[in-house]
């Protein structure tokens, strides 16, 4: 079969291109890739030691390309840091949530995370830039990557092999209908991608209803009672940028009730964080609207408007110091 035959000559470049453009970011098919020549070695490849042979050079040029284009955010991470990570969550389909959940899975498990990373839609585009701004060691980084790459390419092209023969009906197919499943595939890829914008639209919209910018913020601290408010950054991104508003109290967004307890439904609450479009601070804000707090609002642009704006920061250990009482630490501290 021709789809055979073009994988038998240029899969290893096929894979090494797919692997390397789905690493530094592209919407490429790496795993419908590896998965489509893992069978194509099965079908056409009779004797064993022929067909690990081949398997060996396509799992070869997956690590190859996968950790190439993940040294290349590594180096963006490790150089620029905050702006890098900004920049990868823009690229992601899933950009309300990656941020959040790469720290929280970074938190735990250190550069560990890249083993499984691949394997977690969205994780590994974040957690590589994260390993190079939190200023992981190259040679650990290299090490971990490899794994990580290795055991997801080697699922791929397992899957591959064990659903050949179905596979192959797949191939049939292809080479019956020619341009024509190469026409619905890519408006089936097409429509998913339009899927997720038009989500991530309609998510902006219904948390725009209500923002607070720094301005503003800064003339309702002068008032008494002063509005209360929250730092929902990890504490890796904190490492990053040692600075908060001052009078700001570290706080967890998975600990709504007992913020609203030890606050109130009647104090004004400002929430910042360091999320594009400050998402997981404006879904705290409208759960805690949901709560039953009269006054919940997120800070449009962050600290970094904050600090546009001309007004002060205060360090984090200050801010730990005074700003804050151990029973508040101890209520909603990450």
């Amino acid at each position: 079969m021709l789809s055979h035959e073009l994988i038998a000559r240029y899969g290893v470049l096929v894979v090494f291109l797919n692997v390397l453009g789905s690493s530094i970011g592209l919407p490429l098919p790496a795993i419908p890739t590896l998965i489509a020549v893992g069978a194509s070695i099965t079908i056409a490849t009779h004797a064993l030691p022929s067909a690990l042979s081949h398997f060996a050079m396509m799992l070869g040029a997956a690590v190859l390309g996968g950790v190439l284009g993940d040294l290349i955010w590594f180096q963006g991470g490790k150089r620029y840091g905050e702006r890098t990570l900004q920049t990868v969550c823009k690229l992601s389909l899933s950009r309300e949530t990656c941020v959040r959940k790469t720290e929280r899975f970074f938190g735990r498990w250190g550069v560990r995370v890249l083993i499984v990373a691949r394997f977690v839609p969205g994780l590994s585009l974040v957690a590589v830039p994260l390993c190079g701004a939190m200023a992981v060691r190259l040679r650990s980084f290299i090490a971990h990557d490899c794994t990580g790459v290795a055991l997801w390419a080697s699922a791929g092209l397992a899957v591959g092999g064990i659903f050949a023969s179905q596979i192959d009906v797949i191939f049939v197919l292809v080479s019956h209908l020619g341009w024509q499943t190469l026409f619905v595939i890519g408006i089936a890829l097409a429509l998913y991608v339009l899927y997720r914008y038009c989500r991530r639209l309609m998510l902006a919209k219904a948390l725009e209803t209500a923002r607070i910018s720094a301005h503003e913020l800064h003339a309702l601290l002068a008032n008494d009672p002063r509005p209360a408010v929250f730092d929902i950054r990890s504490a890796e991104r904190r490492m990053l940028d040692p600075f908060v508003i001052p009078g700001a109290v570290i706080a967890d967004e998975r600990k709504l009730q007992e913020i609203v307890e030890r606050y109130g439904a009647n104090r004004a609450l400002v929430i910042y964080c360091s999320c594009p479009g400050e998402v997981s601070a404006a879904w705290m804000a409208k759960r805690l609207r949901g709560a039953g707090v009269k006054l919940a609002l997120p800070l449009t642009g962050g600290i970094d408007a904050w600090r546009l704006a001309g007004f002060e920061v205060d360090p984090v250990a200050a801010m730990d110091d005074d700003a804050t009482s151990g029973e508040e630490r101890g209520l909603v501290a990450q």
